[in-house]
């Protein structure tokens, strides 16, 4: 057989292999790329990762609260707070950047420092990739008074609060879901000492913890509260100093009381694998 016979057998096997085999220099049409990819080297289980903080579109100082009702996207402006609702500060009453009416969507929004008292909720409400570059006040605060509304916190995330994140005074049940908080001393707190109290209810699921931090929820038990959670990750905690779940009993004046913390099968509701740490 001539030389040039075998050279021509020889490039179609290769040819036939590529094919079969996947050999070439890009990605199989369909599958995965990028730093969000899974892996298909070694075990086959995947990481969630937390989301890269957004770049803002631009940015808009607002000098007095913002009036939600319906749906608002902010498109990834960045806000902060000038004039009255620019001290920076932690006082307790200050207004808010954005007023939510009952049943208000607010998505595609940063809000940056000062960001005054954050967001508060009249009623059933939906906050969608909200993120919060230095937590004022309180990042969000949910009031209302039907036993049957809803807060949902969709996705975003929330940086250097020195105390809490969200703040629960009306009753009703919010969710804290697809969310990265780091730097920061509670995630959510049922109102220890609002003067008319509630049953509350918080589930906190799919949320990516980075210490430092003093705890995920805080709960009055007395009231009947419940946390539930699921899918946290925990990192930069080696020492596992971040409480889960903090019961106290709450009052409707002077100082609420710590009573306890960790799953109890009634009132803070999790098991070990709802937990993980990195």
């Amino acid at each position: 057989m001539s030389r040039t016979i075998l050279t021509r057998m020889a490039a179609a096997l290769v040819a036939a292999l590529a094919v079969a085999g996947g050999v070439g220099s890009g990605p199989v049409a369909g599958a995965a790329s990028g730093p969000n990819a899974a892996s298909t080297s070694g075990t086959s289980a995947t990481t969630t990762t937390a989301a890269a903080w957004p770049t803002p579109s631009g940015q808009k100082a607002v000098g007095a609260t913002i009036n939600v009702s319906g749906t608002l996207d902010g498109r990834m402006v960045r806000h902060y707070g000038t004039g009255d609702l620019g001290s920076g500060g932690q006082d307790e009453g200050q207004d808010p950047i954005f007023k939510l009416a009952n049943g208000a969507v607010l998505k595609n929004v940063i809000l940056g420092s000062p960001a005054a008292d954050g967001i508060h909720c009249s009623g059933t409400c939906t906050l969608q990739n909200v993120w919060w570059e230095d937590v004022g006040e309180d990042a969000a605060t949910f009031k209302g008074t039907s036993s049957s509304q809803t807060m949902t916190i969709d996705g975003g995330g929330a940086r250097s609060a020195s105390d809490k994140v969200f703040q629960h005074n009306g009753p009703g049940t919010m969710y804290i879901r697809n969310f990265e908080v780091s730097n920061f001393g509670k995630l959510y707190r049922s109102c220890g000492n609002c003067s008319t109290q509630h049953k509350r209810n918080v589930v906190i699921s799919n949320v990516t913890i980075t210490a430092p931090g003093k705890s995920l929820a805080g709960i009055n038990t007395n009231y009947g509260d419940t946390a539930r959670f699921s899918g946290v990750t925990i990192a930069g905690d080696s020492s596992r100093k971040i409480v889960v779940c903090e019961k106290y009993r709450g009052v409707t004046s002077g100082e609420p009381s710590k009573i306890g913390s960790g799953a109890d099968g009634v009132n803070c509701l999790y098991s070990s694998s709802d937990i993980s740490y990195r």
